[in-house]
C-alpha cells in the first residue's frame, strides 16, 4: 500500500465515521462524499501511469545496503535503525555478508533482502532499476 493509498483509506473511514456518528450530515452527504473519493482513486489509478504524477503521489524504493556497504543516510531517510536492518538480514537467514546482494526500502515501507548462497550468482541489474541510491 502506498501512502497514497493508505490516505485515501483513512479519507473513507473518516467519511464512514463521519456520517454514521454525526446528525449534521446525511446519508446522501456521506454517499456522495464516498462517490468523490472513489473517483479521485480512480483519477489517481488511472494517472499514475505517468511518471511526473506518479514520481508526486508514490514513493521511490530506497537502498539500504549493497554487498557489504550500508548506507547510512538512506536509513536515516526511510528511519531505519542498524538494529532493523540487522533484524531482517537475521529473518532472510544472511549468515554472512558475503550473500548479501542488496537491502532495499520498499514503498509500503517492506524491507527486502536479495542474497545468494552461491558467491558467483549476481544480481540481475534490472531488479534495481528503479531504486533510489
Amino acid at each position: 500500500m502506498s501512502s497514497f493509498d493508505f490516505a485515501m483509506t483513512v479519507a473513507v473511514g473518516s467519511l464512514i465515521a463521519t456520517t454514521v456518528l454525526s446528525s449534521t450530515v446525511s446519508l446522501a452527504e456521506g454517499a456522495l462524499g464516498l462517490l468523490a473519493i472513489y473517483f479521485f482513486q480512480l483519477s489517481a489509478a488511472f494517472f499514475r501511469r505517468y511518471k511526473p504524477f506518479q514520481n508526486a503521489i508514490d514513493n521511490t524504493p530506497l537502498l539500504l545496503m549493497e554487498h557489504k556497504d550500508i548506507f547510512h543516510d538512506n536509513l536515516r531517510k526511510a528511519r531505519v535503525t542498524e538494529g532493523d536492518l540487522r533484524a531482517k538480514l537475521r529473518e532472510a537467514n544472511v549468515t554472512d555478508y558475503s550473500e548479501i546482494e542488496a537491502v532495499v526500502f520498499e514503498t509500503t515501507g517492506d524491507i527486502t533482502v536479495l542474497h545468494s548462497e552461491d558467491m558467483n550468482q549476481h544480481l540481475k541489474a534490472w531488479l534495481l532499476t528503479d531504486v533510489d541510491r
